[in-house]
């Protein structure tokens, strides 16, 4: 399935992430999901995040994780874990130092940069923003089983 969103400002996309959330929660709450973002720098993925973190993990700070390459969020029943991996290149290393594998058996899991991966589990959701001038945003989202 794939679905598109316009949005016009930093809290149009933060609603899409919330957006997603819900239909995720509603659709399948007993699974935890693997998200992958797609966009370049400034397309708004930490504001997607933030939306999303306030259905599945209320009340954390959301910011973005560029220089610890991961933060956690535990204000929900499951945990959600944030990654950044602008830095990592396309080195697995970083990733089996990070405890990785630990990380996606144990929660749900929301990945910017995603393009660095190697591999990605299965049943992943891909969210690609693209800008469409100063503050305009293109959201696809696409995934399968869900």
């Amino acid at each position: 399935m794939i679905e598109y969103m316009e949005t016009h400002s930093p809290a149009d996309t933060e609603a899409a992430g919330a957006y997603l959330a819900k239909l995720l929660t509603q659709r399948r709450p007993d699974r935890r999901w693997f998200i992958c973002l797609e966009g370049d720098l400034g397309a708004g993925k930490t504001a997607f995040v933030r939306g999303f973190a306030s259905i599945v993990s209320p009340g954390s700070r959301v910011k973005s994780p560029t220089y610890t390459i991961v933060h956690e969020y535990r204000g929900g029943g499951v945990p959600l874990f944030h990654f950044d991996l602008y830095r990592l290149e396309e080195s697995e290393d970083g990733l089996e130092e990070i405890g990785f594998d630990d990380y996606v058996a144990g929660g749900h899991c929301i990945v910017e940069w995603s393009e660095y991966l190697m591999e990605r589990p299965e049943d992943v959701i891909t969210v690609t923003i693209r800008k469409n001038g100063a503050c305009d945003r293109q959201i696809e989202m696409e995934w399968d089983g869900c």
